[in-house]
């Protein structure tokens, strides 16, 4: 697998909504503003620039969904956080996510 489709995908096909029920955690990492015109309920909104240093927000023991607003952030978000020992699935763009989860 090339890096570029490494950073993209969003890893082994899961089921999200599953993931979601059995506590795992939906991290948006769109600005602060972007967040406020919209997001999942019960998302946390970390932005992408601030990730590294929020660290401590997110818990090591759950899953994480990255979502943003096309997959773009949210794959190196996913990049990020796997560098840190997470267990993250990108989640796409926050929009189709939520459809896919029942939203």
């Amino acid at each position: 697998m090339s890096w570029l489709s490494n950073i993209f995908s969003s890893g082994p096909k899961v089921d999200l909504t599953e993931l979601v029920k059995n506590g795992a955690q939906i991290i948006d990492v769109r600005t602060r503003q972007e967040f406020a015109g919209g997001h999942i309920r019960n998302s946390v909104n970390i932005p992408l620039n601030e990730l590294s240093s929020q660290l401590k927000k997110i818990k090591k023991e759950k899953p994480v969904i990255t979502c943003c607003a096309s997959g773009m952030r949210s794959g190196s978000a996913r990049s990020i956080l796997q560098s840190h020992g997470y267990e993250v699935y990108n989640g796409g763009g926050w929009n189709s996510l939520e459809k896919n989860l029942g939203g």
